[in-house]
């Protein structure tokens, strides 16, 4: 999956705080998928992750690599 805004900034994943409200996306996405890409463009940033299906046979369900 990509997606791409005008926003130059990159995000950055915040240490964990479960008493934070909010603004838990990254942390989310960095949990359940294989790879994640960040670049920034001419105008604004492209970001790429790889999310891994439940019936990918070479991932487990949290997308790492099962060797």
């Amino acid at each position: 999956m990509t997606v791409w805004d005008s926003e130059p900034r990159l995000p950055i994943a915040q240490a964990a705080d479960p008493g934070r409200a909010g603004q838990h996306g990254l942390e989310i996405v960095m949990a359940v998928c294989r790879s994640l890409e960040m670049h920034r463009e001419p105008v604004g940033k492209r970001i790429t992750a790889a999310v891994v299906l439940a019936d990918d046979p070479v991932g487990d369900e949290a997308g790492r690599q099962v060797g």
